[in-house]
């Protein structure tokens, strides 16, 4: 039968880092999370809870430039972790080889990372949270938690008092679980 979608609604960015830090404890080793939604919608915010819940020590920031970053930390028992935070947000330019479908290309392109093998069969020990890896999801992962930010419009560019915009404003979160090691997923 499986998990049911679930949908939380956030209000502030630090809300959306407490959700990150209550996944963080239910993940163990060889998960694959994937984490979408537009931009400014607060994925590197949920990773920063995620990394904090895994205890890692290093600023988590959007992986945007590098494509991908490696931090360790601890999974709740006190056992190590391996964080693969990956950006594929660039990753599937418009340049296909004959006949290559989209998703062939992201592949290829992830093993000339070298993040192919680590991606698709994360060790005992790692855990990989993926942004914008939607369109990956099904060549990659068959079992994996997909995490849909919402963010409306109207809320997209809420200022502060000194003109800068803020991490709050109401957004939805939406967790789906994919596969027999999601079945029984709960906040």
């Amino acid at each position: 039968m499986g998990a049911k979608n679930i949908t939380v609604p956030v209000l502030t960015g630090e809300n959306m880092q407490e959700l990150g830090r209550q996944v963080a404890q239910r993940v163990r080793g060889g998960d694959v999370l994937l984490l979408s939604g537009p931009l400014g919608a607060g994925k590197t915010t949920f990773a920063q809870g995620f990394g904090a819940g895994l205890d890692i020590t290093e600023p988590i920031v959007s992986p945007t430039f590098t494509i991908a970053r490696e931090l360790d930390g601890r999974f709740a028992d006190g056992t190590p972790v391996h964080l693969v935070h990956v950006d594929a947000y660039r990753l599937g330019g418009v340049s296909y080889a004959p006949g290559q479908d989209a998703v062939g290309r992201l592949l290829d392109e992830l093993e000339s990372l070298g993040l192919d093998e680590e991606l698709e069969d994360p060790g005992e020990h790692t855990v990989v949270l993926m942004e914008w890896g939607e369109q990956m999801a099904a060549a990659l992962a068959p079992e994996r938690l997909e995490i849909h930010i919402d963010r409306p419009l109207k809320d997209a560019q809420i200022m502060d008092a000194s003109g800068e915009l803020t991490g709050d404003g109401e957004r939805s979160v939406t967790f789906v679980p994919v596969g027999e090691r999601w079945d029984s997923f709960a906040l």
